[in-house]
């Protein structure tokens, strides 16, 4: 099942899902009962939109093997997470800002995981129980300015930095999954689940004995190795095998006309 959020004709916002190339309205929200509403859309009429409103992106740093070897880094002793804050998310299609302040923005392809109820302090057993289903995501990533801060919230933090959709696919495995992303259609990188060094239910019974996860949250896993620049003009997509395709444009920041 592939649930999404969309904005319909009329201008409203719902949650849906996607069945034989129609968009099955549902009422309320996916997180407790799916419950349809009798409408069902035509996807070309719609919107898609991020397919969740998180209250917060838990993402992680360094989580693959080949992109610790990437980056010169040593495996880490426990998961290294950050936080984005929920006003850098965008949806499929949407624009990614490229902000004056940076002289070098990067796409991270990553698997990312929605969160189905509130969570604190489970057991990784019971971690999957936790999981409404997988989406793409871009952890765009201003790299000079990491570099330069030494932490990481301004280089991950600026509006339109945390792509996200185009829908949650609850059916996915995300034991060895392909994780992909496409620069103006050239394949950057390729990597797969099985190299994660610490898998989604360690990921999510570690997080929780942090801080409380609450329904449509966003746990981004990481990047595979391969990582590089954006410029304005370029389209990124992000491909993951079982789950879908992250498609994105970058766009320069308009400034304001000084009257």
């Amino acid at each position: 099942m592939n649930i999404v959020r969309f904005k319909a004709p009329d201008g409203g916002e719902h949650y849906g899902i996607i069945e034989a190339e129609t968009v099955r309205e549902l009422t309320g929200t996916p997180f407790k009962n799916i419950e349809y509403t009798g409408r069902d859309f035509d996807p070309q009429a719609v919107q898609l939109l991020a397919p969740c409103q998180p209250s917060k992106i838990v993402c992680l740093g360094v989580n693959y093997h080949g992109h610790a070897r990437e980056m010169n880094h040593k495996i880490p002793d426990a998961p290294l997470i950050f936080l984005k804050p929920s006003t850098a998310v965008i949806g499929p299609e949407a624009d990614i800002l490229y902000p004056p302040m940076s002289h070098r923005v990067d796409y991270e392809a990553e698997l990312a995981v929605v969160i189905k109820k509130p969570v604190w302090r489970v057991s990784r057993e019971a971690a999957r129980d936790c999981i409404l289903g997988y989406t793409c995501f871009n952890d765009v990533t201003a790299r000079d300015l990491q570099k330069q801060d030494g932490q990481w919230a301004r280089a991950k933090g600026f509006d339109t930095f945390a792509a996200v959709g185009p829908w949650i696919s609850t059916s996915a495995d995300p034991a060895a999954l392909t994780v992909e992303s496409y620069l103006n259609g050239e394949r950057k990188q390729y990597g797969n689940t099985a190299d994660l060094i610490y898998p989604v239910d360690y990921l999510i019974h570690f997080i929780s004995h942090v801080m409380t996860l609450l329904p449509g949250d966003v746990v981004a896993t990481g990047t595979p190795s391969g990582i590089g620049p954006m410029q304005p003009g370029d389209t990124i997509e992000i491909k993951i095998d079982g789950v879908g395709t992250l498609r994105n444009q970058v766009a320069c920041i308009e400034e304001p006309e000084v009257r």
